[in-house]
């Protein structure tokens, strides 16, 4: 029997959990629970309490990959995107994980992550502005406290 391709931008609801369900068991099977932990940072404005900014990540089998971090220009340089990666470091730690992980585009902010002890492990190449494309880790080391608060 020879399978039917179909590609599409409007896949059915279902489609996601009828691909992803197996891929976890068979996961699961060979490396154990497979169910990522979100870990969220919220930056909020002070007095109306709307959501401007944060982090957003996921722990899983050791690592903690960094999806977003948005600081609003207005508040960039004023130590809150440090503040932002030391909470998220030291709950990486609490979870036991052992390397944070992410990526950024040359235009975005590969020297700030760098200046909080990334290091690049992978590029992708393509045409400008907004390639290369860095991916970078930073390795947990038990004996550094990661302070919370503003960069000093």
């Amino acid at each position: 029997m020879s399978p039917k391709y179909e590609l599409t931008e409007s896949p059915p609801p279902e489609a996601y959990q009828k691909m992803w369900a197996p891929l976890l068991k068979f996961n699961e099977a060979t490396v154990g629970n497979a169910t990522a932990r979100t870990l969220v940072v919220l930056l909020k404005d002070a007095k109306t309490d709307e959501i401007i900014g944060g982090l957003w990540a996921w722990s899983l089998w050791g690592s903690l990959y960094i999806a977003i971090v948005f600081v609003p220009e207005p508040l960039r340089g004023t130590g809150i995107g440090t503040s932002l990666l030391r909470q998220a470091q030291q709950e990486a730690m609490r979870r036991g994980c052992r390397e944070m992980w992410l990526d950024t585009y040359a235009f975005q902010a590969r020297s700030f992550y760098e200046k909080f002890g990334f290091t690049v492990f992978g590029r992708l190449d393509g045409p400008a502005p907004m390639f290369p494309r860095f991916f970078l880790k930073k390795v947990l080391d038990a004996n550094e406290p990661p302070t919370l608060g503003p960069a000093d």
